[in-house]
């Protein structure tokens, strides 16, 4: 009785504030047809004001370790969840660059685009395009997050780095932001929270909904300098540290400039 009670307050209190967000998001787009020319910086603030209630939301105990960055980088993360959205844009004043398939989905599709994500369609050959995109925004100088893995996983192993997301921070010298993104239960990996394999958005919610709350920790690492580097070894110095944060071993440790 009580865990259904405490599901159903779960999800009236979501319910308001997805409702909050698609007000937030009808005023962009209303300031934006007045003639609004410059966006992205109120889409930010605005963005991360409404994550960060979206966070509190759902069943997590977020603990932040390190320091966000002062300049403009490249943020670079595992990902294990669409939850990571939310609570990672709840840490800074983020855009996102995510799957074009999320912009069809229901509700969160046009809050994403109305808050200024980038989609990139896999396999498309817009990457260049993209890559362009992504230069502008880091040159701008605004913050911006990519999930290079361009996949979720269930946290126990980190994907191959696709290095062409990270040609835009060579481009523009901004240097990356490594994040490391982990969901424990009881000290454990938490095998509710990912979103993977044939999971689809209101199942897993739902799920997410009804278990007890999970602990989030997230790691702002060593920011990475990319002056002087290629894409390649950019990469590979990204995940590496991800890689130690996560599981305390890396993979190659020798990576030359």
């Amino acid at each position: 009785m009580l865990k259904t009670a405490r599901f159903y307050a779960r999800v009236a209190r979501l319910l308001a504030v997805i409702g909050l967000g698609l007000a937030l998001a009808a005023w962009v787009g209303l300031l934006e047809r007045l003639g609004r020319s410059e966006m992205m910086a109120t889409r930010q603030r605005l963005t991360r004001w409404f994550l960060a209630r979206l966070a509190a939301a759902l069943p997590f105990r977020v603990r932040v370790i390190g320091h966000v960055p002062g300049q403009p980088m490249l943020w670079v993360s595992n990902h294990v969840s669409w939850t990571d959205i939310p609570l990672l844009g709840a840490v800074a004043p983020l855009s996102f660059l995510s799957k074009a398939e999320v912009r069809a989905w229901p509700v969160a599709g046009w809050l994403a685009h109305k808050a200024g994500t980038l989609f990139i369609r896999r396999g498309s050959g817009d990457s260049g395009l993209v890559g362009q995109q992504l230069a502008r925004h880091l040159g701008a100088g605004r913050h911006l997050l990519i999930f290079p893995e361009g996949t979720t996983t269930d946290g126990s192993l980190l994907k191959t780095f696709h290095s062409r997301l990270l040609t835009s921070a060579v481009e523009t010298e901004v240097p990356v932001q490594p994040v490391a993104i982990r969901y424990l239960r009881d000290g454990q990996r938490d095998e509710v929270a990912p979103f993977i394999g044939e999971d689809d958005l209101l199942s897993h919610l739902v799920r997410l909904l009804r278990s007890d709350r999970v602990e989030v920790e997230i790691q702002l690492l060593e920011p990475i300098p990319s002056q002087g580097l290629s894409r390649t070894v950019l990469s590979q110095r990204a995940k590496s540290a991800v890689q130690r944060a996560l599981f305390g071993e890396v993979e190659n440790e020798a990576l030359a400039a």
